[in-house]
């Protein structure tokens, strides 16, 4: 299965929402990277990905977007697709 990042908080109810909706799909191992635990986390994830809300979803070098992005692709028939893609 293909690399999952996430960006995201401590404390982030849309977060585990990502999370969990990832899990049902096969996702094994989500790459979280916590931008309030790491310097200049936030600035980092605007440069990087252009937004200013976690979670902000990679599979593989895809930027997904948020967790509304996310549902929105799986309503569309096109998560899985993107997950088994190698």
């Amino acid at each position: 299965m293909i690399d999952v990042q996430m960006y995201c908080t401590a404390f982030c109810p849309y977060c585990v929402r990502a999370e969990m909706l990832l899990q049902s799909k096969g996702v094994k191992s989500i790459n979280k990277i916590f931008i309030d635990r790491i310097p200049d986390g936030f600035q980092n994830l605007v440069k990087l990905t252009g937004r200013r809300t976690v979670p902000q979803i990679f599979i593989g070098d895809r930027h997904v977007g948020g967790f509304d992005d996310l549902a929105a692709l799986d309503s569309r028939g096109g998560l899985e697709p993107l997950l088994d893609a190698d």
